[in-house]
């Protein structure tokens, strides 16, 4: 199973409709707006203010865990699509220990978070917001022992009991779409899982059923909740995973019009575009995400440079236009990055060195992609640049 599929998970626990103050709710909405926008700073204050106006509120705790789990991401360059599709493993994903400052916060509030539940659900056993608050805190310390710490197995008792306090909602209260995106979500993951694995998540206490999982998901994006922004984020990756490259773009248009400061949409509308092999649209989105790349002062995510050269090369690559691919890749080659994003840049490079007749400088790129695929332990990488390694690459 792919550590990848637990952002999904998280994405399921970020927000609630809990008894919190309207001033706390308001604060809360406006913080994750600026999460989503990639305005960290801001969300933060805005998250801190939500806690003053209600001490009580779980909710907002639970956002000061969020808001540093999501910059440990963006710190590891691991945020894009890219890196959840099930060619790049957990290995990858956890590439380093996490700045400790951030680590810090994340526990500190995420258990504060879940002390204010597992109290409330103490005074209201049956009460589904209680149950709500509890199955979310408790799914966001999942999600962070499988993405950040990279322990998958670790995280599955944490996840069974966020499964069951969102089940035990839904029973009780079956219009509540945003419980059924966090049932959704685990659902879909487990019909992702090896074969081994699933039947032990079974026999944990999970569902299974792709389909139905993917469906409660979409109901909570259509939903009128807090939830709905999150599930279309999680929709995103879902529909890039099962080749839903028209579904996925429309939800990301959905997500630029909501979120239009992060810039990081424009990067995975190009990306999803290459993938359904509409490189001219894909173009045209990286070109504009790199206009906004370069007006943005706020800090970029590890590599991100680099990545968006190597998409926007392999677009251009795609459409014949090698000078302008060669500009992009070649400089993208000097820029610090994740070591599958150097990998494939080399590909992209082998390939036009194969369209301009140029065999040994191909077979260098190539070799140094492979190299760079398998230390980073990225077997789509490595097997796009093996078929090219010995036989010369030509257009489709």
């Amino acid at each position: 199973m792919r550590v990848g599929l637990w952002t999904v998970a998280a994405v399921a626990v970020l927000s609630g409709t809990l008894s919190a103050s309207e001033e706390s709710r308001r604060l809360r909405a406006r913080a994750f707006e600026l999460a989503y926008n990639l305005d960290y700073d801001e969300a933060t204050r805005e998250m801190e203010a939500a806690i003053r106006a209600d001490p009580w509120d779980a909710a907002a705790e639970r956002g000061l865990a969020v808001i540093p789990w999501l910059l440990i991401s963006f710190t590891r360059g691991a945020v894009t699509v890219d890196d959840y599709l099930g060619s790049i493993s957990k290995q990858n994903v956890a590439l380093r220990q996490p700045p400790a400052d951030l680590a810090q916060r994340f526990q500190r509030h995420s258990a504060r978070a879940l002390q204010l539940a597992e109290a409330d659900v103490a005074r209201r056993p049956r009460d589904p917001e209680a149950l709500y608050q509890l199955g979310a805190a408790v799914g966001l310390q999942a999600t962070y022992v499988a993405t950040v710490e990279g322990r998958v197995l670790g995280a599955f008792r944490s996840a069974r009991r966020a499964y069951d306090a969102h089940e035990q909602v839904l029973e009780m209260a079956p219009a509540r779409k945003d419980a059924g995106l966090v049932v959704g979500t685990y659902r879909y993951i487990v019909s992702a899982m090896s074969f081994p694995v699933r039947m032990m998540a079974y026999a944990a206490g999970f569902g299974g059923d792709r389909d139905r999982g993917l469906r409660m998901i979409e109901e909570a994006a259509a939903s009128n909740t807090e939830a709905a922004a999150d599930a279309r984020f999680a929709l995103v990756l879902l529909y890039n995973r099962d080749g839903r490259f028209p579904d996925a773009l429309r939800v990301l248009g959905e997500l630029q019009k909501a979120f239009p400061r992060n810039r990081i949409l424009w990067l995975e509308a190009g990306a999803t575009a290459l993938r359904a092999g509409r490189a001219a649209e894909a173009e045209q989105y990286l070109s504009e995400g790199v206009k906004r790349l370069a007006a943005d002062r706020r800090p970029r995510m590890f590599g991100e440079e680099a990545l968006w050269l190597h998409k926007r090369g392999a677009a251009l690559l795609a459409l014949n236009r090698l000078d302008e691919a060669a500009a992009d890749l070649t400089r993208g080659a000097t820029l610090e990055a994740r070591r599958w994003v150097a990998g494939r840049t080399q590909a992209e490079l082998g390939k036009l060195a194969d369209l301009r007749q140029d065999r040994a400088t191909a077979r260098a790129h190539f070799q140094r992609a492979l190299t760079m695929a398998q230390e980073d332990n990225d077997p789509t990488g490595a097997a796009a640049a093996r078929r090219w390694l010995n036989t010369p690459y030509r257009r489709p």
